[in-house]
């Protein structure tokens, strides 16, 4: 089957040079559906989670319809505004717009808070064409007269379910009112929840719907394993895993900002360099780690949620979730960091006793057990592991395989192999919510240790404010709350689930 090329879209040839001189030839799914639809000038739905190459996909018709108007004398006015909630991807979307606009006279601007105004303020009186904004700022220099929206065409809201996370959706709402009825507006979410459609009801008109890689799925091209441990041995953990030196890079996720920096240490007492970045580092703080990171000066980039939304690090091959986090689809995003556009990728989860049923729901919400790894030196006191439920008429296997076990793991843990049963597949009973299913008589056999090693992708892929962080209480050693599931029954006997 032949693939779409970039001309076949209709898209000019001074961006087409552009992205071909960024070596990309075909477009993403879902730039191949919604770049013909916004040089039509309808408003857009897109459902789509980062890596998918959704920022190409608004920014490339954007700057095509731009490039269409006459330019009118004296200084240029914004004609489009993205709104995005951070500050990280805010500036990806504009070195997008720098980077397909190259050989086009069309401007653009990047605004955010945590840094001065005044460069900013300043580049505005100038005149831009392009504005990327995060909500606070975007609002403070409005209400400074800096900025005006009245002669706004084109309006992108970016991460919409993101901006709902982080309560900026009244932020939002403030910034919608300003802007002219008369409008073409995009509106892109990884996921739709009740008040994130009703949000873009009220910003689109007869919109047409583009859908692309649901949340509940995972690239089938990332290899996925589990590692139960206790919370006190998963530091030991990650640095075991960080001893083979063909892990190049690798993106570890972790629930408080306290629990990075202190990571960060750790990983430097054992020779591993690292950096942390979160809501309580300085923009430059955050800018440098991670332009360290992506050249490869920085090994580790240990990171929040939040902090982490929109980052994009072209051909990572390894994400570690060093924390369960407490919202399933939050799983699906962060190992989406990885395993892009075909390209392969493993994801690795670390799991203690109290982060049972969040692993729970994240395995109900991808549709299978993902493999566990048997054979590692931390593994808890009772040896034997647990596969829990998937649901009805879903896959029960990974999309990818582990490799096996570095010899020295499995020569050094061969009483566990003896001992072990394979972790049976079991499935949910969908009549009920609060009685477990008998455990299906199906086995699957246990995941061994991954070697991690990196590969190289097949080809060079589209790249595509200030922010709050829910969780600021220290990681160490206190249990963090957490809502215990109705059907929870068997806390007590996590490592003994048969």
């Amino acid at each position: 089957m032949t693939k779409t090329t970039f001309d076949q879209l209709g898209v000019i040839a001074p961006i087409l040079q552009a992205v071909s001189e960024e070596g990309y030839t075909h477009p993403t799914p879902i730039q191949e559906q919604a770049i013909p639809i916004v040089l039509r000038q309808k408003d857009l739905l897109g459902c789509a989670q980062t890596g998918t190459g959704k920022t190409a996909a608004f920014a490339i018709p954007i700057l095509q319809l731009m490039s269409a108007q006459a330019r009118q004398p004296g200084v240029p006015k914004i004609k489009v505004l993205v709104l995005t909630p951070t500050r990280e991807l805010a500036i990806q979307i504009g070195e997008s717009f720098s980077t397909y606009g190259k050989h086009l006279k069309v401007s653009n601007l990047v605004i955010f808070g945590g840094v001065p105004q005044g460069p900013q303020v300043k580049a505005l009186k100038a005149g831009i064409d392009v504005l990327v904004a995060t909500p606070g700022r975007l609002l403070d220099l409005i209400g400074q007269n800096f900025i005006s929206l009245q002669d706004i065409g084109i309006f992108v809201l970016d991460e919409a379910d993101r901006m709902l996370d982080m309560g900026f959706i009244h932020d939002v709402k403030k910034v919608v009112a300003k802007l002219p009825a008369q409008r073409q507006s995009l509106f892109f979410s990884a996921t739709m929840p009740p008040e994130i459609q009703k949000l873009a009801n009220t910003i689109l008109v007869k919109p047409e719907k583009v859908e692309v890689t649901p949340v509940s799925s995972t690239a089938e091209t990332i290899g996925q394993s589990l590692y139960f441990v206790d919370q006190k041995e998963k530091k030991k953990l990650l640095i075991h895993l960080l001893q083979d030196k063909s892990i190049e890079r690798v993106l570890v996720f972790i629930r408080t900002k306290h629990g990075a920096d202190k990571l960060v240490k750790d990983l430097h007492k054992a020779g591993i360099a690292a950096e942390a970045i979160h809501g309580n580092k300085s923009q430059n703080a955050r800018q440098r780690a991670l332009s360290n990171f992506k050249s490869f000066h920085t090994r580790v980039l240990i990171a929040t949620d939040i902090a982490a939304r929109g980052i994009d690090i072209d051909d990572l091959t390894h994400v570690i979730n060093f924390d369960l986090g407490d919202v399933p689809e939050t799983y699906v995003h962060r190992i989406g960091r990885t395993g892009r556009a075909g390209n392969s990728g493993i994801a690795i989860a670390f799991c203690d006793e109290e982060e049972k049923d969040n692993l729970k729901a994240i395995q109900k919400l991808i549709g299978f057990a993902i493999p566990v790894v048997e054979a590692h030196p931390f593994l808890p006191a009772a040896s034997e592991m647990v596969q829990f439920r998937a649901p009805k008429n879903k896959a029960t296997v990974a999309p990818a395989n582990s490799v096996p076990a570095p010899q020295g793991d499995r020569d050094r843990h061969s009483r566990h192999n003896k001992k072990k049963a394979p972790a049976r597949d079991e499935r949910q009973a969908e009549s009920s919510r609060n009685q477990p299913a008998p455990a299906a008589k199906e086995k699957q056999a246990p995941a061994k240790e991954p070697h991690l090693s990196k590969e190289k992708p097949a080809a060079h892929k589209p790249k595509h404010g200030t922010s709050k962080e829910r969780h600021s209480h220290p990681q160490e050693k206190q249990a963090h709350p957490q809502e215990k599931r109705e059907n929870s029954k068997d806390n007590d006997n996590f490592w003994l689930d048969w």
